[in-house]
């Protein structure tokens, strides 16, 4: 005879098992869909990353429209990371021991609430077949939008100035406050003149403080990480050309986290509410 023990012991029917349990007996085949959904999920973040090196989980959250949480958990995942690259800085000997900037940083904590009223500028070196060239660009504070830029072969004032007459003749105003570093090229003569001819206030970076003018420190950054390698182009033409078209597409495609959205996409939904105003 079978004892009550043996019975419970007896196999049961997936059937049987499933009614036990209060379930359908397909649930009992379930299987998890986490990682197939993840799998997917990595190439799309990978697809992101080919065209934005930089982009971390929150953006890329954005680019997708996904939970930036679910993101972060797939790249930790499958050890997704934005792309990083250091090169050697060249020396800028002249500036070396200047003395401090008369020039004050008049924006310490501002936030503007329209255009024009803070531009912020900066050039960074690019390296191309072991040689420099430079890149100046001016920064609309409010939208984030690179609204003037100069490439050259030298860090001077005619380049600087070529970004800011190029920002002028297309606002067609000058800005309340220029913020930049301390660097000679924004102190002289040339470059302070032209700016108070539109009675802009000049405002500087304290010496020895990149993060006074972290915006455009941003900027270079996350430009040059989504630019790549420069030794790809074939010659110093194509690569400048390249430049201007990062540019654009900084503007017109990158999302910017503080905005959320793209500088021009930002800059478009402000003038759509400015014109619903009036």
């Amino acid at each position: 005879m079978m004892t009550e023990t043996e019975n419970t012991k007896t196999k049961l029917t997936k059937t049987e098992l499933a009614k036990r349990l209060g379930i359908s007996r397909s649930s009992l085949y379930y299987e998890p869909k986490r990682p197939a959904l993840d799998l997917e999920l990595k190439g799309q973040i990978e697809s992101v990353l080919t065209d934005h090196h930089s982009y971390g989980h929150k953006r890329i959250a954005q680019e997708l429209g996904m939970n930036k949480k679910r993101i972060l958990r797939v790249m930790k995942k499958f050890g997704l990371k934005p792309y990083k690259r250091r090169i050697q800085k060249p020396n800028k000997k002249g500036d070396q021991n200047r003395p401090p900037s008369k020039y004050q940083n008049l924006i310490k904590g501002w936030c503007p609430i329209r255009p024009n009223v803070v531009w912020v500028s900066d050039f960074t070196f690019i390296e191309f077949r072991g040689r420099f060239i430079y890149l100046a660009t001016i920064m609309d504070l409010f939208t984030r939008e690179i609204i003037g830029s100069a490439v050259s072969r030298w860090h001077n004032k005619n380049m600087i100035l070529e970004a800011l007459n190029m920002v002028i003749k297309r606002e067609g105003t000058w800005p309340l406050f220029h913020h930049s570093d301390h660097g000679s090229e924004y102190e002289s003569v040339e470059y302070t003149v032209r700016l108070e001819e539109g009675k802009t206030q000049i405002s500087m970076s304290k010496k020895g403080s990149p993060w006074e003018n972290g915006f455009q420190e941003s900027f270079y950054s996350n430009f040059k990480l989504d630019f790549g390698h420069t030794n790809q182009y074939e010659s110093l033409g194509a690569l400048v050309e390249a430049i201007y078209l990062a540019i654009n597409n900084y503007n017109t495609n990158r999302i910017h986290t503080s905005i959320k959205t793209n500088p021009k996409q930002f800059r478009e939904q402000y003038e759509r509410r400015r014109t619903k105003e009036n």
